[in-house]
């Protein structure tokens, strides 16, 4: 049986891939963020900065598999009033909901480095299919020998679909807070020994 420490990445139509195995992603190099439109003039960004997740990258990468569980009330906009609101019934509802999770149904391919990832996705208790847009960013061993994969993602979501219906309403009209939800994934994960 091979250790983390003798495997290597493969190449694959030309492209650098990570090992075939199972990755526990790394929180402290990944960002799980988003944006909304706020007042229709601006974006507010945030983040969560509590999750765990694995990938699971197989020799086909299609049949690879990801799951991603986020601690909901671990939001930050570095606002602490607007995080305490998100996490109340009005957003989150992080006392009744206190995680959300992603767990993907099937990946295909778009080019050797593009892939189109579909998952479902909870939040607040609703699940809905959502389609991640997937580029694998690299691959590397670090001093340490550890195998280190990097992917970045990106979706748009509706909040309402899941239950986030705040609909506060400006007096000259629109939505304090848009409906759209631009979800931005930049990851990194080490392979299992």
């Amino acid at each position: 049986m091979s250790t983390a420490a003798e495997v290597t990445s493969r190449t694959v139509n030309g492209v650098e891939y990570p090992a075939v195995g199972t990755y526990d992603i790394d929180p402290t190099h990944t960002e799980l963020g988003f944006a909304v439109r706020h007042m229709a003039v601006s974006k507010v960004r945030g983040r969560f900065s509590a999750f765990k997740g694995t990938l699971v990258l197989a020799e086909d990468p299609a049949d690879s598999k990801a799951s991603v569980t986020i601690e909901a009330g671990s939001v930050d906009t570095r606002d602490e009033n607007r995080d305490g609101h998100l996490k109340t019934n009005d957003f989150f509802d992080v006392e009744n909901h206190p995680t959300w999770t992603f767990t993907s149904t099937t990946i295909k391919a778009e080019t050797p480095t593009e892939f189109k990832l579909e998952g479902d996705l909870t939040i607040r208790g609703v699940t809905k299919s959502v389609t991640l847009d997937v580029s694998l960013e690299g691959v590397v061993k670090d001093p340490y020998g550890n195998h280190r994969v990097g992917f970045s993602a990106s979706t748009t979501i509706n909040r309402e679909d899941f239950g986030v219906a705040f609909g506060a309403v400006m007096e000259a009209g629109g939505l304090v807070v848009a409906k759209k939800v631009d979800i931005q994934i930049e990851l990194e994960a080490v392979l299992q020994a």
